[in-house]
């Protein structure tokens, strides 16, 4: 069986996910589409050699009956809409984060899920399907290094425009971490503080570039985040965790270590869609399965209400400079069973 597709968005990340659905992935295709601009959605599909039908209203792709799933990758404010709107249609839905813009409009879709009774929604943190963080939990899940006690983490950039503001790095950064560190250490968050050293030259007015967050888990693991999104010399993601009996590091991206002109090197990546592309390609392959299969098992809407959760404490502690608590509710036991 083919499962077919319905994209809202075919901006940057809806053309991606077009591409790869159609062109990389098995078991589906792209047969609807939807954006605010209707011609510029048009010509995306001609760039891509795609035939689907376009349409000007996200609701219009949901509801149409040659649609058996949804993948939300428009305008963030869109999300919580639409997702809620594909758990009332029945149909699964694979939705870009942030799953919405609030803790109340991610818990508005846990509720709406928990309701209708099945599991419908994956949200797109595509770090657990990386093959590197993927090495790193095995090893903490064997006890290779013992309990963790500690994990040190870096997420640079080597620029962004000028709209990036500091509350981003929260939202539009650190959210990757908030999924994927949850993740690796099976646990949830007790507090956050968010300090600032000093402003690089390289940022602007609006943005306090670099800071440091600093977590509390449940279980007493301490962690600190660089966030520094304006490095100038690459994209490079960073982990190290701290166990009992040794230590962890997520691996370097595969590259060519060149030894010319007296030195020994290696090249850093500097997009990143070139350091997860694989991760992208093997998150939505499992969506795919997944839904044909009848059984979600990706990160889930309490996922993505627990990294807003998160999130909503580090922009506070942003602001106060204290710690803060983050204070999540217990897990549904909806959840635990699906």
């Amino acid at each position: 069986m083919t499962l077919k597709l319905g994209v809202i968005g075919t901006g940057a990340i809806g053309q991606e996910h077009i591409r790869r659905c159609n062109n990389v992935l098995q078991g589906a295709k792209v047969v609807a589409v939807s954006d605010i601009n209707v011609e510029g959605a048009r010509a995306a599909l001609q760039r891509l050699n795609i035939q689907a039908e376009v349409y000007a209203d996200g609701h219009q792709v949901i509801q149409s009956p040659e649609v058996d799933a949804i993948l939300v990758t428009s305008w963030d404010p869109t999300h919580e809409e639409f997702t809620l709107a594909a758990i009332a249609a029945g149909k699964p839905v694979f939705c870009e984060k942030p799953l919405a813009l609030s803790a109340e409009g991610c818990r508005r879709v846990v509720d709406a899920e928990i309701q209708h009774g099945r599991r419908l929604v994956q949200v797109g943190f595509m770090r657990p399907y990386d093959a590197g963080y993927r090495a790193l939990k095995k090893v903490i899940v064997e006890g290779g290094i013992g309990e963790p006690l500690m994990l040190h983490c870096a997420h640079r950039n080597p620029t962004v425009p000028e709209n990036y503001t500091t509350d981003m790095a929260i939202t539009n950064t650190l959210i990757h971490e908030l999924d994927v560190l949850r993740w690796l250490t099976n646990d949830d968050y007790k507090s956050v503080q968010v300090v600032f050293p000093r402003v690089t030259s390289k940022s602007h007015p609006r943005l306090k570039d670099p800071q440091i967050v600093l977590f509390e888990t449940q279980k007493g693991v301490r962690i600190d985040v660089e966030i520094f999104v304006n490095c100038a010399y690459g994209y490079d993601i960073q982990c190290e965790v701290v166990g009992e009996t040794g230590i962890a590091r997520l691996p370097e991206p595969a590259s060519v270590q060149l030894r010319s002109e007296a030195r020994l090197s290696t090249t850093i990546l500097t997009d990143w869609k070139d350091r997860f592309i694989e991760a992208y390609d093997v998150e939505l392959q499992a969506f795919i399965n997944d839904v044909k299969a009848g059984v979600l098992t990706g990160p889930s809407a309490w996922d993505g209400f627990a990294a807003s959760v998160a999130a909503d404490a580090c922009l506070k502690a942003q602001q106060s400079g204290a710690i803060e608590p983050v204070e999540m509710p217990p897990r549904p036991a909806f959840y635990d069973k699906q």
